[in-house]
C-alpha cells in the first residue's frame, strides 16, 4: 500500500508528533510503521511517551502536551465529558484483555466449572475473596473485567475484590502471587504463563465482552484540524502495519521487541505473543463503534461516567477508508 504523503509533508514536519502510549502489544502498529521507515517517508517522526493506563494519558491530553493517543478506548468517553476533543482514526486491536488466573486460584478451575463457582469455591477455601488487578476505574481492563464478573460469570460480590494498579504491577502482582489473577494484555500473558505455567488463561476477550474495544489511535482536534496529512499518514502506517504483522510475524518480531522489549521481553516471547488466542490486530475503526456504545453505558452503570456522552464525532473513519482505497 503506498504511503499518503503530500510535499509539505514530504519536506519534513519541523517537530516530532507527541505519542502516548501503553507498551503492549496492541501498540505495535505504530512502532512498525515507524521502524519501516513509513512515517519517515511521509516526513514524521515521533516522541514517544508510555503511560500506565488511558486514564493517566487522558490527563496528558488535556495538558496539551500529546498530538496522538495510541490506548484504550474507554477513557476517550470521559475526555469528551471533560471537553477534550480527540478523534479516534484508526484501531489496532481488538478482544486483547483476557484474565488470567494464578496457581491458587487455578487449580479450582476445573474443566466445566463456571467462573463464578470457581470464585466461590476459592473463597470458601481461603476463607477470604480472590484478589483480582486490573487498571484504574475507566479504562478499558477494569471496565472489561468488571463486565464479565457481574454481567457475564454473574459472579458473587463477595466473592471477589478487585485492586486497582497499574499494568506494570498488576504483571508482578500476577507473577508473585499477590493477586490471585488479574487482567493482562499480551506480551504479559505470555510472559506470565512462561515463567510460572501453572497460571492459567481462564477467559479470552471475546467471552468478557463481545468485540471487546480495545486499543485505538486517537488524535487531538488541533492536528487534524492543522495537519490532516499528518493524520492519513499515521493511519496509512497503522493500516499497513496490522496488514504486515498479519503476514509476516517473523520479520516485525525483532521490531516489536526492539520497541516494547527494552531488553526485558526476548523475541521468541513476543513470537509467542504474536501467536496468542489474545492477540486479534484489527485497524477498521467503524467496527468497534457498536462494542464502544455499549462499554460506556457499562461504564455508567459502574459509576466509571457520570453520563452517557455521545459517540457522534468520536469516531473519524475517513482517514481509515482513503487508506484501504489505497491498496
Amino acid at each position: 500500500m503506498p504511503a499518503l504523503t503530500t510535499s509539505a509533508l514530504a519536506q519534513g514536519r519541523a517537530a516530532p508528533l507527541r505519542v502516548g502510549v501503553i507498551p503492549i502489544l496492541a501498540a505495535a502498529p505504530i512502532f512498525v510503521a515507524e521502524k519501516e521507515g513509513w512515517l519517515k517517508e511521509a516526513g514524521l517522526s515521533l516522541a514517544v511517551t508510555t503511560f500506565e493506563s488511558g486514564p493517566n494519558m487522558i490527563q496528558a491530553l488535556a495538558s496539551g502536551t500529546l498530538d496522538v493517543y495510541v490506548a484504550g478506548v474507554a477513557p476517550l468517553g470521559v475526555a469528551r465529558s471533560k471537553g477534550i476533543d480527540v478523534k479516534v482514526v484508526a484501531a489496532t486491536s481488538v478482544e486483547e484483555n483476557v484474565f488470567v488466573a494464578g496457581p491458587k486460584l487455578a487449580r479450582f478451575a476445573e474443566k466445566g466449572v463456571a467462573p463464578a463457582e470457581v470464585f466461590r469455591r476459592y473463597r470458601e477455601s481461603a476463607g477470604t475473596p480472590a484478589r483480582l488487578a486490573t487498571q484504574p476505574l475507566g479504562s478499558v481492563p477494569n471496565t472489561t473485567l468488571q463486565y464479565w464478573l457481574w454481567e457475564v460469570a454473574k459472579a458473587d460480590p463477595k466473592d471477589v475484590t478487585i485492586v486497582s494498579m497499574g499494568i506494570d504491577a498488576t504483571q508482578q502482582a500476577v507473577l508473585a502471587g499477590a493477586v490471585e489473577g488479574g487482567t493482562l494484555r499480551e506480551p504479559a500473558v505470555s510472559i506470565v504463563t512462561g515463567r510460572n505455567p501453572a497460571i492459567r488463561l481462564m477467559a479470552l476477550g471475546g467471552e468478557m465482552f463481545p468485540n471487546q474495544p480495545g486499543t485505538v489511535v486517537a488524535v487531538t482536534r488541533a492536528l487534524l484540524d492543522k495537519e490532516p496529512e499528518a493524520v492519513q499518514a499515521i493511519v496509512t502506517g497503522v493500516v499497513r502495519a496490522v496488514d504486515l504483522i498479519g503476514r509476516e510475524p517473523e520479520r516485525v518480531a525483532p521490531i516489536i521487541e526492539a520497541s516494547l522489549g527494552k531488553g526485558l521481553v526476548d523475541t521468541a516471547t513476543i513470537r509467542r505473543a504474536l501467536a496468542s488466542p489474545a492477540t486479534r490486530f484489527a485497524a477498521d475503526p467503524r467496527a468497534i463503534v457498536e462494542a464502544t456504545a455499549a462499554m460506556q453505558r457499562f461504564q455508567v452503570k459502574i459509576g466509571a461516567l457520570d453520563r452517557e456522552v455521545s459517540l457522534d464525532g468520536l469516531f473519524e473513519p475517513r482517514f481509515y477508508e482513503r487508506a484501504v482505497a489505497g491498496k
